[in-house]
């Protein structure tokens, strides 16, 4: 595996840290910002089903950040990486089915979420799998 490939790897499990501690951080202190911009709504989660989700995304992000930490020694982190991404293609578009209210930016999101996820996932797996062939 060249440097670059293994740049990517580092840029994407770093890039997805950031991006689900983002959204833990939004989720957990700024809820209502969270409301506005996915469903255009005012904040309304009497049971706390955004907080819950934010704790998943902070374990997202812990398992990704070992990943980076690990993967170069241990490979199947990158497996576990695509698997917990792989995961996301069923909760964003169910999500986004289920919603009573989606914003414009919200659906955009949505949308894009489930496919960028399923590509990186297939990356790190690809890669995880050639790695494992060369050993």
């Amino acid at each position: 595996m060249n440097s670059k490939h293994k740049t990517l790897i580092n840029i994407i499990l770093l890039g997805f840290v950031g991006l689900d501690l983002v959204y833990a951080i939004i989720c957990f202190f700024f809820p209502e910002i969270w409301y506005k911009l996915i469903h255009g709504a005012d904040y309304v989660d009497p049971q706390g089903l955004l907080q819950r989700t934010a704790s998943i995304w902070v374990a997202f992000a812990v398992f990704q950040f070992i990943a980076f930490l690990m993967w170069k020694k241990h490979h199947y982190w990158l497996a576990i990486v695509a698997g917990l991404r792989f995961s996301e293609f069923f909760a964003d578009w169910t999500y986004l089915y289920f919603a009573q209210d989606i914003s414009w930016s919200g659906r955009l999101g949505l949308l894009i979420s489930t496919p960028a996820n399923i590509i990186i996932s297939l990356f790190l797996l690809i890669s995880f799998l050639k790695m494992n062939k060369d050993t």
